[in-house]
């Protein structure tokens, strides 16, 4: 049988091939790819034929490369809007410090869990990059109201810090539980295990790690 209708691609005569996972199979197109890929590159071609990859894995790369070559701007733009918010660079490293160590627990997730990391769960990753700063930010302010009220730096980050142990944990838990459910589907599952497994790092780190690098970088010492 031959095809009646002649495509073109980048003016070259091209023959599309479609293939999507099975419904119910728990694949995802990226899944897909990464096992048969090899075995199709593997073919040998005739001369002057050539093979692409289209689909979701080229709507994903095109996006992937988009977004990365705005993202570095985009977190320096959230970086000095931290500094002049608090008016203060070391309060601000401090507050960004937490968001590459969530990284032990989007890598961990997604290694126990055997997910791969598709755009979802890069998508998953920037929101989580909000959450994160959200209770840090809320964290040092905190700490800040407290050095205002007490004659003790040390005992000012301290109490901060336990006073922010209820507020931060209920927020985390309640997030983690709704993306729970996701973690059966098998676009969102990604993104699902990112958030909830960086998440859960990310709110202890915040509690503990936090007021320790706020006293290292403010040079906040015990005082017995």
């Amino acid at each position: 049988l031959r095809d009646p209708l002649i495509k073109r691609r980048n003016r070259e005569r091209m023959l599309a091939v479609y293939a999507e996972p099975m419904p119910l199979s728990g694949e995802t197109a990226a899944s897909v790819l990464e096992r048969i890929r090899p075995q199709v590159d593997a073919l040998e071609l005739p001369h002057g034929y050539s093979i692409e990859w289209g689909g979701e894995y080229e709507t994903s790369s095109e996006a992937q490369t988009s977004l990365f070559s705005s993202l570095p701007l985009g977190l320096l733009g959230m970086f000095i809007i931290s500094m002049l918010l608090f008016g203060s660079f070391r309060q601000a490293l401090s507050i960004w410090m937490i968001v590459p160590l969530m990284m032990i627990g989007i890598i961990g997730g997604l290694v126990l869990l055997g997910a791969p990391f598709t755009f979802m769960a890069l998508l998953g990753t920037l929101s989580l990059i909000g959450m994160v700063l959200k209770n840090a930010i809320v964290l040092v302010e905190e700490i800040n109201i407290q050095l205002e009220q007490q004659d003790d730096a040390f005992t000012a980050v301290v109490e901060a810090a336990v006073s922010r142990v209820r507020p931060v944990l209920m927020a985390a838990v309640t997030t983690m539980l709704g993306m729970i459910p996701l973690f059966s589907d098998a676009f969102f599952a990604s993104m699902a295990v990112v958030i909830v497994c960086g998440l859960g790092v990310a709110t202890v780190l915040t509690l503990v790690v936090l007021p320790v690098v706020y006293c290292t970088l403010m040079r906040i010492s015990y005082h017995q």
